[in-house]
């Protein structure tokens, strides 16, 4: 068969096979990745032709991929095309999908092939392998797995292809030498017992794609647009809160809605089940509301804000206090997005500081708080984490080298712990009793959006850090999933534990 005519569409396929089951044809699938065909690869799927009488391989589509920064390292159609080159392979698909689920359904194969390595169900974090022998039970199939010579496409790739900068090459080789895939997944799994309280703005982000049209016809500095569409995110300490909703067992989240504009169904609907709002209610303010106008590339055009930068009543604010004196202290980290929007208080700030045991902040600069907002509003706190810029304004400091600069504002708000993000270069991490600092290069060489991103990073290394845990894993795994957040469009879903295993265990192959 002609290479191009192996490569077929789902639904082409499930109808043409349908015609050779009722033959009497004795159909074989293969599902994987196959981002790098290697002679594991190859043994592999002869012994699978062997096994009937056509053998169909889907493959993963690019955006469904998670093993890590540079991946996959071959695209979704040259994948396609060299699987379509081999002389045992009938036909091929793409599976827009993260699992083969919905190839197994379309291609009801007599026998689902696996390499022997996926014998050990237990071994298989993501649990989809249980959830694709289901599928293939219920098509009328088996599941067959092949013996013989095994190979890590990730472990080749990592060391023998170029994917990473040298700098994140060197970090790898010395963090394996200390912690393995194992003592990671030990990290993240100890936090799942954890009882944490969430206070912040909530914020809903609209994101407005819209197509330039060029200048207006009697103003030329004004320009105009097409609307395309429009799509809408839990963002804020909402989007904090979800994101920690992934690793532990019990969140809440304190925030204030407003009592007429509150869009309290939409933000309810898209919380993890897990979460437990805390919610107070403006009298004569909206919920948040940040609405960007982007170009198809995700450019940001334009921005809105929908909001009042004073919201909370003396009554209000009196209440907000009253909760966290009475509940604060129940908790076992209290994390505080603080982006400066008006909903945490001088008031809030003391009571916080005076009723959390273990307190982490972070205090965004953005355009409605920039100029004003700093972490020095906090006389206390457990666990800071800043960018650069943030850093320097709290300290309004432009010149002192960023290790010297986090130690001195550090010991004066009596941080035990100091994160500082570097965008493309990374993050730092200092103990400030102990003056020692650790740096995690930027883990990701793919970036669709970078809203969300600092959050991640805040609310990953909070949690650890809530647990005494050490920074170098903290810095690991916050470095990780601020990587995975930017190959997602602002907060569309939230890094999981499943899915930061996987890429962190590709990462240290």
């Amino acid at each position: 068969m002609d290479t191009n005519n192996k490569i077929q569409t789902l639904d082409t396929v499930g109808k043409s096979l349908k015609k050779l089951r009722d033959e009497g044809k004795q159909i074989i699938h293969c599902h994987g990745t196959f981002d790098l065909l290697h002679p594991g690869h190859l043994h592999h799927l002869k012994l699978a032709s062997q096994l009937g009488d056509l053998l169909v391989v889907t493959l993963t589509a690019d955006r469904f991929v998670s093993k890590g920064p540079g991946r996959p390292a071959f695209g979704e159609q040259l994948r396609a095309e060299s699987m379509a080159a081999l002389a045992c392979v009938d036909i091929v698909c793409i599976v827009h999908d993260v699992t083969g689920i919905p190839a197994i359904e379309a291609i009801k194969p007599h026998l689902y092939v696996k390499g022997g390595e996926y014998k050990k169900v237990d071994d298989d974090i993501t649990g989809n392998m249980e959830k694709e022998e289901n599928a293939v039970k219920a098509g009328g199939g088996t599941i067959h797995y092949t013996d013989g010579i095994t190979f890590s496409s990730s472990k080749l790739l990592n060391q023998h292809f170029s994917l990473f900068p040298p700098e994140v090459k060197e970090y790898l080789q010395k963090f394996k030498t200390v912690y393995g895939a194992s003592e990671v997944a030990e990290q993240i799994n100890n936090l799942q017992g954890l009882k944490v309280l969430v206070v912040g703005d909530a914020i809903i982000d609209e994101y407005c794609t819209v197509s330039p049209m060029g200048v207006t016809g009697k103003n030329i500095d004004v320009l105009a647009s097409k609307f395309e569409s429009m799509e809408r995110f839990c963002g804020g300490a909402l989007a904090v809160a979800n994101q920690i909703a992934g690793f532990v067992s019990d969140v809440t989240v304190l925030t204030g809605l407003g009592k007429k504009e509150s869009h309290e169904p939409f933000i309810r609907s898209k919380l993890a089940d897990n979460i437990n709002p805390a919610f107070f209610y403006f009298e004569d303010a909206p919920t948040l509301i940040k609405r960007r106008f982007i170009d198809e590339n995700l450019n940001k055009l334009f921005e809105l804000y929908f909001y009042e930068a004073k919201p909370l009543t003396p009554t209000l604010d009196k209440k907000i206090c009253q909760w966290i004196a009475d509940h604060a202290n129940s908790y076992d980290a209290v994390i505080v997005p603080d982006y400066g929007n008006g909903f945490i208080s001088e008031n809030i700030v003391t009571a916080l500081c005076d009723h959390s045991g273990f307190l982490a902040v972070h205090t965004q600069i953005n355009s409605g708080s920039r100029g004003y907002h700093a972490i020095t509003r906090y006389p206390r706190a457990d666990y800071i984490s800043l960018n650069i810029p943030e850093l320097r304004h709290a300290a309004h400091d432009h010149h002192t080298p960023i290790n010297d600069l986090v130690i001195k504002v550090g010991k004066k708000l009596n941080a035990s712990n100091f994160s500082v993000t570097k965008g493309a270069d990374g993050a730092l991490m200092c103990d400030i009793n102990q003056e020692t600092i650790k740096n995690v290069p930027a883990l990701s060489t793919q970036m669709v959006d970078r809203i969300g991103a600092s959050d991640s990073f805040f609310a990953m290394t909070s949690l650890c850090m809530s647990q005494q845990g050490e920074q170098e894993l903290a810095l690991f795994l916050g470095g990780a999933v601020a990587g995975l957040n930017m190959r997602i469009v602002c907060n569309r879903e939230s890094i999981d534990p499943v899915k930061l295993q996987k890429f962190t265990t590709t990462l240290l192959k």
